[in-house]
Formats: structure tokens, C-alpha cells, sequence
């Protein structure tokens, strides 16, 4: 029964990630991302790896997901925009999106429910996973940390540059 669990997972996971590529509004393809970061995470966990399950919707569901929402926010293009993005969130639009959801949620409540998922490998606590990121790849996560916050200045820059000249405009 996992073998079926594991290919819906993965099919939901194409099947919005496709979604995302092919959207042409930037919310649109957020929850489409969203959905196929969750489908991951179902795919981890049916492979053993609950941990790394948690960790794809912590920081990519969660922390990533907010920082794309601001990015789209920040770029807002005005009143014609808002307008044009409401008769794009009209309810229809969340068909899609919703059955992929809840397709997964309804897997995942029949995994946790009581079906033993076997793995022939360990399990990963928090902690090894900490003791290896800051022990011999303390490097890489800092660098990793450098490279998020000169991303977060140059947005920062970027669109305070792109606020400031549309203020001269008189927008």
C-alpha cells in the first residue's frame, strides 16, 4: 500500500510542479510550489525520513514560501494590478490547488493512522543533523547564511530603487 501512497504523492508532486511553470501569475504559482513542496514531504516520510519530512515543511513550505510572498508583495504594480489579481482569485482558481491538498492530507491521515511504513535505514534525529551541519560543514552553512542576507539587502536595494522611481512618476 505505500508503493500506491508513494506514486500519488509523487504524481501530485509533478503534476503542480508542471503547475507552477506554466502559471503565469506569480500567488498562482506560490500555492501550486506550496503544494509540491507538501508532496514532497509526504514522499520523505513514506521513505523513512520523517525529520527530513518536517524539515521540507518548516523552512521550504513555510519560511521560503513567506519570504517568495513578500517578494510578490513588495512588487506590488498598483490599483489596475490589485484588480486584475482579484478576478484571478475568484474561487474557481482554487480548485485545482485544493484537490491536490486534500488528496494529501487525506494520504497522510491514512498513513499516520496506523500503517507501518518499513525502510531498511536509520532513522536521523535533529541532533545528528545539527552535530553535521555545525561540525564539518560549519563552513557551508555560513556561507549559506551570507548568501540568504546579501540576497535580502539587494531586494531590499532593488526595490527601494524601484519605490523611489515610481513615486517620481506619480504613480
Amino acid at each position: 500500500m505505500e508503493t500506491v501512497l508513494f506514486y500519488i504523492a509523487a504524481g501530485i508532486a509533478l503534476t503542480s510542479t508542471v503547475l507552477v511553470i506554466s502559471r503565469t501569475n506569480a500567488s498562482h504559482a506560490l500555492i501550486y510550489l506550496i503544494v509540491s513542496l507538501l508532496a514532497i514531504a509526504v514522499i520523505f516520510y513514506l521513505l523513512g525520513a520523517p525529520f527530513a519530512a518536517a524539515l521540507e515543511i518548516v523552512i521550504y513550505a513555510g519560511a521560503i514560501m513567506v519570504l517568495f510572498l513578500f517578494v510578490v508583495m513588495m512588487l506590488n504594480f498598483g490599483p489596475s494590478q490589485t484588480a486584475q489579481e482579484r478576478r484571478w482569485l475568484e474561487p474557481r482558481m482554487w480548485i485545482g490547488p485544493v484537490i491536490l491538498t486534500l488528496v494529501l492530507f487525506f494520504e497522510m491521515l491514512y498513513v499516520l493512522a496506523g500503517t507501518s511504513v518499513v525502510t531498511t535505514g536509520e532513522a536521523v534525529t535533529a541532533k545528528e543533523v545539527g552535530v553535521k551541519l555545525f561540525g564539518p560543514y560549519l563552513l557551508g552553512v555560513e556561507l549559506a547564511g551570507f548568501l540568504l542576507l546579501a540576497a535580502l539587502v539587494g531586494t531590499w536595494h532593488l526595490g527601494r530603487r524601484y519605490m523611489g522611481s515610481r513615486r517620481e512618476e506619480g504613480d
